[in-house]
């Protein structure tokens, strides 16, 4: 278990923004022998989650908050090419995001991790339209497409895509997993919206996309329940 004095340390000089003290903390735990994929998911990761919370609760403000997470981002970008690499595994993955800067940073990491576990990994941000996304899956055809970071205001339009992958019919093999934003709060929903899958974490959505389909847990509702309560409302929180 990472040592709770590291994550306060690196807590503290994020919200000082002081990016020398959390580069520090970082170089500090890999010489210790955490490999990259470890700070990502035992440092990086739940301070994220921390600072998200922070700025919900008003402890923090606005810009307390970016800085964090721009500060975060440089971290990452800096540990990516520590990842550990696997064999490839000869699979697509399609990761999309809510546009905010939380949120790309989350879709990042979890690009990140997937291609060191071996995925071909295609990571669009978060300004695609639905469109664009069932444009690119319908040429890229990949295994699983990830949406990460989705707000309240973004649960409708992710129903949507959703509704439009399973009526056609198009992409039968491909699995939808949805992570981050709305879905960590809001419990089911990601059931009650229409995806195979949900990960609460990175390290989980990597593990659950290379599970075989008997080892993924089977969503309690179907778009064919769904469609006989059209008037249901989607839960904001």
């Amino acid at each position: 278990m990472t040592k709770k004095y590291v994550l306060e340390r690196y807590l503290d000089a994020l919200l000082e923004g002081d990016r020398t003290a959390c580069r520090s903390v970082i170089e500090e735990t890999l010489q210790r022998g955490m490999p990259a994929n470890q700070v990502y998911m035992k440092i990086i990761w739940p301070i994220m989650v921390e600072i998200d919370n922070l700025y919900r609760s008003d402890k923090i403000d606005s810009a307390a908050e970016a800085f964090a997470t721009r500060i975060n981002r440089t971290i990452v970008d800096q540990l990516q090419n520590k990842l550990p690499k696997k064999k490839t595994k000869e699979k697509r993955i399609v990761i999309c995001s809510n546009p905010s800067e939380h949120a790309e940073l989350g879709a990042q990491m979890t690009a990140d991790l997937f291609e060191s576990d071996g995925w071909e990994t295609r990571h669009l941000g978060g300004s695609v339209s639905n469109d664009d996304i069932l444009t690119f899956i319908h040429s890229y055809k990949p295994d699983v497409l990830l949406m990460y970071g989705t707000d309240a205001k973004g649960a409708p339009d992710i129903r949507r895509l959703i509704d439009t992958v399973k009526s056609v019919n198009a992409f039968p093999e491909m699995r939808l997993m949805l992570s981050g934003g709305i879905f960590d709060r809001a419990e089911g929903l990601w059931e009650e919206i229409g995806a195979d899958m949900y990960a609460a974490t990175a390290g989980e959505a990597v593990t659950l996309a290379s599970a075989g389909q008997e080892e993924v847990p089977v969503p309690k509702r179907t778009i064919k329940q769904r469609k006989r309560s059209k008037k249901e409302p989607v839960s904001a929180e």
